[in-house]
C-alpha cells in the first residue's frame, strides 16, 4: 500500500508533467557548495507563470518545496530533499526607458545582468560583480558588497537600485510591490519570514561611462580574489555566519585558532575564517561539524554567539 507522501508526490508530478520535471535528481551540482543529496522531484520553471504555477501546485497538494536559484548561501543535507525543488530559471532581461531594467527571478546577476547593464553604460549593479546570485536570491538576502576604494568605502546593497518586484505572495496573490515591501536589512528581507516568491524585478540604474564602471568592477574583483576562494577550485556557500557587530565572525573564528581546520573534505578557509570550503567530495555532515565547532568554540572562548547566515535545506 502506498503511503500518503508517495501519493502526494505522484499527484503533484501529474499536475506538473512535461519535460521540465525530473525525479531523484542530485542537488550537489546545482549549488555553489557542491554538497547535498537528491531531490524527489525537480521542476525547471523558465517563465514567471511556470514558477508561480509550480509553487501553487506544491501548496495545493501540501508538498514540501524549495525554490532554488544559483544555489548560493545554502547547504543541502546529505539526505537530499523530500518533496519538490523548483529551479527558478525564469529568464529575460529587458531595458526600459533609458535607465531601468527588468529581469526574471532566475537571471544571474553576474555575469548576465551586470554585463548587459554595464555594456549600456548603466551603473548600480556593477558593484556586485563576482558574487554568485540569481535576481530572486539577491532580493532574498539583500545582496551586498563592501566597496574597497577609499573614496566609496561603504557597503552597497541591492535595495538601493531596486524599484519594484513582481511576487507570488504566501496567500497565493500575484502582486507588484515596491522596495519598501521587503523591509530590507543586513543579510535580511521580509522573504525570510514570509513565503513570498520573487518572479521578476525592475531596477533603476544610473547612466555612467562604461570605462568607469569596468574600472570599479576590476577593483572589486581583485579585492574579492584576495579574500574569497575561487569557486572553481574550492566550492563554498560564501559567508557562513551573520555579521557580528564590532567584532566580525571571521575574526572571532580566527582568534580561536580555527582557520585552516579540516574535518574530512571540508575546511575553514585559510583566507577568510567565515568561509568553509569543499576540498572535493565533502559531505553536509562534515560541513555541519565545522559549523558546530566554530559556534561552540567562539561561544566558550570569547562569549559570542555565531548565527548561521546560510539556509539549511533538506534532510541532514
Amino acid at each position: 500500500m502506498r503511503d500518503s507522501s508517495t501519493t502526494t508526490l505522484e499527484e503533484l508530478a501529474g499536475r506538473l508533467g512535461g519535460d521540465r520535471l525530473d525525479r531523484n535528481v542530485p542537488l550537489a551540482p546545482m549549488t555553489t557548495f557542491k554538497v547535498g543529496g537528491p531531490a524527489d522531484l525537480l521542476y525547471h520553471a523558465r517563465t514567471a507563470d511556470e514558477l508561480a504555477g509550480a509553487v501553487s501546485a506544491a501548496r495545493d497538494t501540501s508538498t514540501p518545496y524549495f525554490v532554488l536559484g544559483r544555489g548560493a548561501n545554502i547547504l543541502v543535507g546529505d539526505g537530499g530533499f523530500r518533496g519538490l525543488i523548483i529551479h527558478s530559471a525564469v529568464e529575460g532581461i529587458e531595458f526600459l526607458d533609458g535607465d531601468r531594467v527588468r529581469a526574471g527571478a532566475g537571471v544571474d546577476t553576474y555575469p548576465d545582468l551586470i554585463e548587459a547593464s554595464v555594456a549600456r553604460g548603466l551603473g548600480g549593479l556593477h558593484h556586485f560583480v563576482g558574487i554568485p546570485s540569481s535576481v530572486g536570491g539577491a532580493l532574498w538576502q539583500n545582496l551586498h558588497f563592501l566597496s574597497p576604494a577609499p573614496e566609496r568605502e561603504r557597503t552597497v546593497f541591492i535595495e538601493e537600485v531596486l524599484e519594484t518586484a513582481s511576487i507570488l505572495t504566501q496567500e497565493g496573490e500575484r502582486r507588484t510591490v515596491d522596495v519598501g515591501y521587503f523591509e530590507f536589512g543586513y543579510d535580511y528581507s521580509v522573504l525570510h519570514v514570509r513565503d513570498d516568491i520573487v518572479l521578476e524585478a525592475v531596477f533603476r540604474l544610473t547612466v555612467q561611462p562604461e570605462e568607469e564602471l569596468r574600472r570599479v568592477m576590476e577593483e572589486n574583483l581583485v579585492w574579492r580574489s584576495k579574500r574569497h576562494p575561487d569557486l572553481r577550485r574550492f566550492p563554498c556557500a560564501g559567508s557562513i555566519f551573520k555579521k557580528v557587530e564590532g567584532a566580525g565572525a571571521g575574526r572571532l573564528i580566527d582568534e580561536c585558532g580555527l582557520k585552516g581546520h579540516r574535518h574530512g573534505s571540508a575546511e575553514i578557509f585559510e583566507g577568510h575564517a567565515n568561509i568553509i570550503i569543499n576540498l572535493g567530495g565533502a559531505t553536509a555532515a562534515e560541513v555541519r561539524h565545522l559549523i558546530d565547532l566554530a559556534q561552540s568554540t567562539v561561544a566558550s572562548e570569547l562569549g559570542y554567539e555565531l548565527v548561521p547566515e546560510i539556509k539549511f535545506v533538506g534532510d541532514f
